[in-house]
């Protein structure tokens, strides 16, 4: 179900290391289930990685495994978001599940049969990776469904510990089973794995959502969290700063199978140790975030994870001994987890609750963008200058970056993004088609010139705040006749498109626009009038 240098979205550790979410029996089949089919998705990647090293020594062809399992995370997270939200999860998780057996059962054959070849196991691999794509998102989704709301962070970091409970467990298993008997069993286990999730999702009775009048469309929906994405700044600081320790980081994780095979002389039970040495480390430093938050910031907790990648890279490069080798890849793995929980964090806490999955996906998108890009062009470097060479560059690279980056902090999130409510209802002299559009809002407000340069402040503030939530055009102009007067104006593509943005406003929102409406010297509340576009009969 997962990759090795997974991004789903986790959590810092379990709050107050509460297990209570395991008292409820539904959270606990699907828990279990997600573990033994993340524990197969493990086994079926290490079968793959150490495969594509006997069809090619190439270390460009060996980073295309990694690169085919990104790939289609980075084209397809968004979508999938979207899918998300306006599907039935627990019926599109279970075609997921289908096709991704389907898939390792076709690998299974061609192993058997000794037909496997390159083009098949990259083509195999990136069917896989689209499957992981479109499940991502909804299976994140599907958590609060499954505990009560008191309970949904310690849901999520228990989701967190099972991904590296698999990682620990899985890649040493693949290891050992491809060692022992082979790709083609390996694979078997794998399809093995998503019947035990079927199974699981067909016994849990998902309750029918009641449809709203204001469901988005697929098309609409997907504009909607790219035109929220666009106008966030706090979303680009994150993207920004993902985007450039992943694709350094990638390098490790690219040429890893080089790493255990050629230089350090190992086999494929070795290669599955290193991955499980890393999994082992996801969980401890799972364990002493906690305390390490309580003396870092996040941009602490960045720095320090990019300056301990670095040096594994760096020690890796030496052609260590096998033990030692083992022991840098346990610190690999708690700086690992501790960049992804401290990235997913950042993102998780300044998005509200109506884009959050949109805009994961796109976070999901630069982080799978960042490790295929980062993957295809250090398998090329290495190629040219060796894999020594190229971990040493990589490592070179992510302390520069790590230092430079430090300097661009990540948002807090502090602000409160539940929904203020407190728009009223637009008047309208008849009901109006929820798809006509475009819709032209006008807010008129009269301001004292003192006021003036504050008050345009103000409504830059507030722009943000506008597009965010749905609007594609935003400006503000004054009366020629009355300079005092001031107009604000934003267009939304259609009737329902503003009735959600009503509904979309957060509390922290709702208190700029109160410091926008104390300037406001008019008698009342600023008139605001809706004008629909008129379609023209043909002449």
């Amino acid at each position: 179900m997962k990759n090795p240098a997974d991004g789903a979205i986790e959590s810092t550790g379990i709050p107050g290391g509460s297990f209570t979410p395991l008292r409820q029996t539904l959270f606990v089949v699907l828990w279990v289930a997600a573990v033994i089919g993340n524990i197969g998705g493990f086994v079926r990647d290490i079968a793959s990685s150490w495969l594509m090293t006997d069809l090619s020594p190439s270390p460009a062809a060996v980073a295309l495994v990694q690169a085919a399992v990104t790939l289609p995370v980075f084209l397809l997270a968004i979508p999938a978001g979207v899918l998300a939200d306006i599907l039935d999860r627990r019926r599109l998780l279970i075609s997921i599940q289908l096709l991704l057996a389907c898939v390792s059962l076709g690998l299974m054959l061609l192993s058997a049969a000794g037909l496997q070849s390159v083009s098949s196991l990259l083509a195999l691999t990136f069917l896989g990776g689209v499957g992981a794509a479109l499940m991502g998102p909804a299976w994140q989704a599907i958590v609060p469904e499954l505990v009560e709301k008191r309970d949904l962070k310690s849901a999520v970091a228990l989701n967190s510990l099972g991904i590296n409970i698999a990682r620990s467990i899985g890649p040493a298993l693949g290891g050992l089973i491809l060692a022992t008997l082979g790709a083609a069993f390996a694979y078997a286990v794998d399809v093995i794995s998503y019947l035990f999730v079927i199974a699981a999702l067909l016994w849990w009775k998902r309750p029918t959502v009641p449809q709203d009048v204001l469901s988005e469309r697929f098309v609409g929906a997907f504009r909607a969290g790219l035109r929220y994405a666009r106008a966030s700044h706090e979303l680009h600081v994150v993207l920004v700063r993902s985007f450039v320790f992943f694709a350094l980081a990638s390098s490790v994780w690219a040429l890893l199978p080089l790493v255990a095979r050629q230089m350090l002389g190992g086999g494929a039970g070795f290669y599955g140790l290193l991955l499980g040495a890393i999994g082992l480390g996801a969980i401890g430093g799972a364990l002493v975030m906690p305390g390490l938050r309580a003396r870092l910031d996040a941009d602490g907790l960045l720095l320090l994870t990019s300056l301990l990648t670095a040096a594994v890279m760096a020690l890796l490069s030496l052609a260590p001994p096998k033990w030692a080798a083992l022991a840098v890849l346990l610190v690999l793995g708690a700086g690992w987890i501790t960049a992804l929980t401290t990235f997913n964090g950042a993102a998780q806490a300044i998005l509200p609750n109506w884009v959050r999955g949109r805009s994961l996906a796109v976070y999901l998108t630069v982080f799978n963008g960042a490790m295929t890009v980062g993957s295809l062009a250090w398998g090329a470097i290495a190629t040219q200058i060796g894999v020594s060479s190229t971990l040493l560059a990589g490592a070179a690279g992510l302390v520069m970056a790590g230092l430079a980056a430090h300097r661009f902090k990540l948002p807090r999130g502090e602000a409160d993004l539940a929904p203020s409510r407190h728009w009223p209802e637009p008047l309208t002299a008849a009901q109006v088609d929820h798809d006509r559009g475009p819709v032209l809002i006008l807010i008129e407000y009269r301001i004292d010139p003192g006021d003036r340069a504050d008050f345009l402040a103000l409504l830059a503030r507030l722009s943000g705040e506008r597009r965010r939530d749905g609007a594609y055009s935003w400006g503000v102009s004054e009366d020629a006749a009355d300079g005092q007067v001031i107009l604000e104006w934003f267009m939304v593509e259609s009737w329902a498109e503003h009735l959600r943005q009503h509904h979309r406003v957060s509390r922290a929102d709702a208190d700029v626009q109160d410091e926008v409406l104390r300037l406001h010297r008019g008698e009342g509340r600023p008139a605001v009038r809706h004008f629909l576009a008129v379609n023209h009969p043909e002449q």
